[in-house]
């Protein structure tokens, strides 16, 4: 009920606003487990896909987000909540992982899960190498892999800005991709870099973003130094 109303008061709020335009939605399988796995620009991709997408998608997210106190809090975790975010401590020792269960057991229950496979937002707007999380998750699960593009988002909450902008949004839906030729070879470490590359590339092709042969982590700390 949560994610019925959160989606219908949101959503007309977002078709009034940003008149967000879908590209390939039906290349989303109507039932099955399914990774959506796309470009991350800022914070509010998730709130995005999460809205035009008809199934639920589930998603991870920092417990932060949910273990606030008094009624911020409690909204807070009721909003991620409705959203479809399951909290996940990604900054302990065993944060990758806990995600990554997290994800094999979403899609085991037969619903959607979407990953960003950076790892964390760009921090400039180009898409930087991909994570081999995405790669175990889908040979683990046998799940299809739809690549998504979040265009325009960093218009609408650009960088260290608290307000949004109304700008007009594009999200675009890829052809599923099938890995099940590398079914049981979820630890070779060059059959998952492959894979991640291959998802990685189909996500450039769709948001036209320059591509970097870098993790973001390592261009944000350089940034930053």
């Amino acid at each position: 009920m949560s994610r019925i109303l959160l989606k219908a008061f949101l959503g007309l709020l977002m078709r009034v606003l940003y008149r967000p335009k879908v590209e390939g939605m039906e290349r989303i399988p109507a039932s099955g487990p399914v990774i959506l796995a796309g470009n991350h620009v800022t914070f509010i991709d998730s709130l995005f896909l999460a809205l035009v997408v008809k199934r639920q998608v589930f998603f991870i997210g920092k417990d932060e987000y949910v273990t606030g106190k008094g009624l911020k809090g409690r909204l807070m975790a009721w909003f991620f909540g409705a959203s479809g975010m399951i909290p996940v401590d990604r900054d302990g020792g065993h944060g990758g992982v806990a995600a990554l269960m997290t994800g094999r057991r979403v899609l085991e229950e037969g619903k959607i899960f979407a990953i960003y496979p950076e790892g964390t937002r760009s921090p400039d707007g180009r898409l930087y190498r991909g994570r081999t999380g995405i790669a175990r998750l889908a040979l683990m699960t046998g799940a299809p892999v739809v690549p998504f593009a979040m265009i325009g988002t960093d218009k609408v909450q650009p960088s260290g800005k608290g307000r949004p902008r109304i700008s007009p949004v594009t999200v675009r839906f890829g052809e599923p991709l099938d890995f099940e030729r590398y079914e049981g070879m979820d630890r070779d470490r060059y059959v998952l870099r492959a894979v991640t590359d291959e998802v990685m590339s189909h996500v450039m092709r769709l948001s036209g973003q320059e591509y970097v042969d870098m993790y973001a982590t390592k261009a944000r700390a350089a940034k930053a130094a």
